[in-house]
């Protein structure tokens, strides 16, 4: 079961997943993806236990998506299955920087899963979604890749999780 400082903590970060995702939203739904919230993925690396935050950050804002049910069950399984990857790999792979360079290619090639959500529910073309979508993701996650490093130089992502 979750302490009380691991739930609050993710709390708040569902809670920021969901209003960066809002404040953006032009940014956020469909085929050009540039979810700048994205780049809390990386705190999986910090501490596994971001993962609920995450998820459940990604859960809420897609109940409002155009794409309804198509986003709840593809969006909120990426997430899902990216983190869980990661979660896996960080058991053998320690270095903090080349984590940070795995999580974002994860996410990245996983964007398969985005570009096919987007196939099936608006008869998008595949490949030039998943390249669309892939460069989004790719971009939010290299830049937040340095950013989220620097910040827990200072702030120590895993002591706000850990009781």
């Amino acid at each position: 079961m979750l302490k009380t400082k691991s739930l609050v903590s993710n709390a708040v970060i569902a809670a920021l997943y969901i209003a960066i995702s809002f404040v953006l939203e032009p940014l956020t739904f469909m085929s050009v993806q540039f979810r700048v919230p994205e780049m809390f993925n990386h705190l999986v690396i910090f501490s596994p236990r971001y993962f609920f935050g995450i998820v459940m950050g990604v859960f809420i804002t897609n109940l409002f998506s155009p794409l309804g049910v198509y986003d709840l069950f593809f969006g909120v399984g990426h997430s899902i299955i990216s983190l869980g990857l990661l979660i896996l790999i960080r058991r053998a792979v320690k270095n903090v920087k080349t984590l940070l360079v795995i999580n974002t290619m994860i996410f990245t090639v996983t964007m398969a899963i985005i570009a096919f959500e987007l196939t099936l529910a608006l008869e998008l073309p595949f490949w030039a979604t998943y390249l669309t979508t892939a460069l989004g993701e790719f971009g939010v996650m290299a830049i937040g890749a340095p950013i989220m490093y620097a910040l827990n130089k200072s702030i120590n992502f895993n002591k706000m999780i850990e009781a």
